[in-house]
């Protein structure tokens, strides 16, 4: 398959690398004004979860090759910053790159709005199972072996099972929940209950300790657990049906004090998730999801105490 990979961010960068290895053409949309600034060959520090349930790390290189103006593509993967998804398309239009959209970010987004973003691709929304920091031209990443994909009949796409096969390709595993927008705002709302509750522990300069300190106390995870629950809420406020999302959502609604202990064992225990978890440092983005989900809190009047509280520290951080 022909794949483009908008941008060389570490979402992007990440999945472009694994496509590659897997013997996919992968090209990236870099603006013009900044392509003099692309080398060639990208240094790749890599935690793989694809193979091994502990991870794999190794180092290796990225040969990286410019997408042209006027090229057409099986897939075009566009992973941007939170409240971005539309200018991005805008930036692929002009330089007319054609091809199936996979989003693969957050976005709190209604269904209407994400169509109209995308304008007149044709697109799949999903969700990656990656992250990582771009660390001097150098990408420090990790990937597990799992992404999140609409179902067939909720995509508007004809070359769905070409996509499915790229991912089989690559070794990763495609789950498909029952709404997948749906399944973002939930996956956005347990983030943000998660990381309003460890900005609120020290400087927000350093999130890799925040991190660390949240997933290394009982404590501090049963408080997340309060703020998860009262997003969750949230999300039923805006008439999402919870039930439809048992699997996502039991971990928060089994009792606190077994449920902090269990959180607190999977981060001891899996390096992945840990990893991942100290590796974001993205602030506008951490923070793009505690605002949006707030406000909608608010207007919504839902009862939040926790998150609230959490929202209000922040506020004063500022």
């Amino acid at each position: 398959m022909k794949i483009c990979i908008l941008g060389l961010g570490v979402i992007g960068t990440t999945y472009g690398y694994v496509f590659q290895q897997a013997g996919h053409e992968v090209e990236h949309f870099v603006r013009p004004e900044k392509q003099e600034q692309v080398s060639g060959q990208l240094p790749v520090h890599l935690l793989d979860g694809r193979f091994d349930k502990s991870g794999r790390e190794y180092d290796d290189t990225y040969k990286v090759s410019l997408a042209k103006p006027n090229s057409e593509y099986d897939f075009i993967f566009v992973s941007v910053r939170s409240g971005r998804v539309g200018s991005a398309i805008t930036s692929l239009k002009e330089q007319n790159i054609k091809g199936t959209i996979v989003l693969f970010c957050n976005f709190w987004n209604t269904h209407e709005e994400v169509e109209e973003m995308v304008q007149d691709y044709p697109y799949v929304v999903g969700f990656p199972t990656a992250g990582g920091v771009m660390e001097e031209n150098r990408l420090n990443g990790v990937i597990f072996d799992n992404v999140t994909l609409a179902k067939e009949i909720q995509a508007n796409v004809l070359n769905y099972s070409d996509l499915l096969r790229v991912f089989e390709d690559a070794h990763i595993k495609v789950e498909i929940p029952y709404d997948m927008i749906e399944w973002i705002w939930i996956h956005m709302a347990v983030n943000a209950g998660v990381t309003s509750t460890a900005a609120t522990l020290g400087d927000l300069g350093n999130p890799q300790k925040l991190a660390s300190d949240l997933m290394d106390s009982s404590k501090y995870l049963s408080t997340a657990i309060k703020a998860i629950r009262e997003t969750l809420r949230i999300v039923a406020s805006r008439g999402v049906k919870l039930k439809k999302y048992r699997g996502e959502i039991l971990p928060y609604k089994i009792p606190i004090s077994i449920s902090s202990r269990l959180m607190k064992y999977m981060f001891a225990h899996n390096e992945l998730t840990r990893r991942i978890m100290t590796l974001h440092n993205d602030q506008a983005d951490i923070l793009y999801a505690c605002n949006e989900v707030y406000h909608t809190g608010l207007e919504n009047a839902v009862d939040m105490p926790v998150f609230q509280k959490n929202m209000e520290i922040i506020s004063g951080k500022l």
